[in-house]
């Protein structure tokens, strides 16, 4: 198995719990991309994915429209992507992405959280080096189509991992690949439940486990925080 599979097999379980956060992070991707690429899922490729997840996901159909009206509402604040890289305890690199209508409140936030827990905040870009920055399609199985031949076939359009997962099957790629990788998957009528953007860390830091409780409360309060959409960190599964 891919090493990015593994990873993200052991820190997916924890994560994704809890409807109302992955409702509100959800929409406000919905709202970004159709700001980006217009409201219209027929002419907005990421925003049809991200309505597809919805539907997955079980989000009401007025939660979606309401996040799609957002992006052209001027009444509505702006949401801006911002990422920040810091460390926390025992040099464990830490990546949080946000969307925010705020980000002189959401730095604030995040550096208190990274000082509180015996870390500290660093310099946009400082941390690249130590993750690869992937593109995560989930899609359903198609019949007579095995994960060998779906591979060697997604080679060429930046696919560099294919994994089964339960009963869907995973695809890997290049971060830059990501449009070129949904128009095939389109084009040759294969279901995406969902497409999603990680940061895999090239290698891992073994603590024990009194330090990695001390970790886990730390990425805790990212996770608590509603300006927050992801965290990546390098930190390596217990056993």
């Amino acid at each position: 198995m891919g090493r990015a599979f593994e990873y993200r097999k052991a820190t997916k379980m924890k994560r994704w719990g809890n409807m109302a956060r992955v409702f509100t992070k959800l929409g406000k991707q919905i709202t970004i991309a159709a700001r980006e690429g217009g409201p219209d899922a027929d002419t907005n490729p990421r925003l049809r994915v991200l309505i597809q997840q919805a539907k997955k996901e079980n989000m009401p159909k007025d939660n979606v429209e309401r996040a799609i009206k957002k992006a052209t509402d001027k009444d509505h604040s702006d949401y801006k992507e911002v990422v920040y890289e810091g460390y926390g305890p025992y040099g464990i690199a830490i990546v949080v992405e946000t969307a925010t209508d705020n980000p002189t409140r959401t730095v604030a936030n995040v550096r208190s959280y990274f000082n509180k827990h015996g870390g500290s905040l660093g310099t946009s870009g400082s941390l690249e080096f130590l993750f690869d920055h992937k593109c995560v399609f989930k899609i359903a199985p198609k019949d007579g189509i095995s994960l060998e031949d779906l591979e060697l076939e997604l080679i060429d359009y930046g696919v560099d991992e294919v994994e089964a997962d339960e009963e869907d099957i995973l695809l890997y790629g290049d971060f830059k690949s990501y449009s070129e990788i949904q128009s095939y998957l389109e084009e040759n009528g294969f279901e995406i439940h969902s497409a999603e953007f990680e940061r895999i860390p090239r290698d891992t830091k073994d603590l024990n486990e009194e330090q990695r409780a001390q970790i886990e409360k730390l990425l805790e309060k990212f996770e608590e925080d509603e300006d927050v959409q992801n965290v990546f960190h390098n930190m390596a599964e217990g056993e």
